[in-house]
């Protein structure tokens, strides 16, 4: 699944235009690498998110193309 498509599925990130710009604007790594919105994610990997001074890191636990609310809180796990 792609980065952009995942932020948001898992609710990370509210929209997946707003995942697309962060991922532009190189606010987004995934494994300690920039990551570009086409990025497949996969099990196991760890994505971090920088907004201004914060910066929030998240382990990927599954990939699902659709998400209830309850589901996507065990998408992933916040380091």
């Amino acid at each position: 699944m792609r980065l952009d498509k995942y932020l948001k599925v898992s609710r990370i990130i509210k929209r997946r235009t707003i995942a697309n710009e962060a991922c532009d604007a190189k606010h987004v790594t995934v494994n300690g690498k920039v990551a570009r919105a086409s990025y497949d994610v996969k099990v196991g990997d760890i994505i971090e998110i920088t907004f201004g001074a914060n910066t929030n890191r998240f382990e990927v636990l599954s990939v699902s193309e659709h998400a209830t609310k309850e589901s996507a809180a065990l998408m992933f796990k916040q380091l």
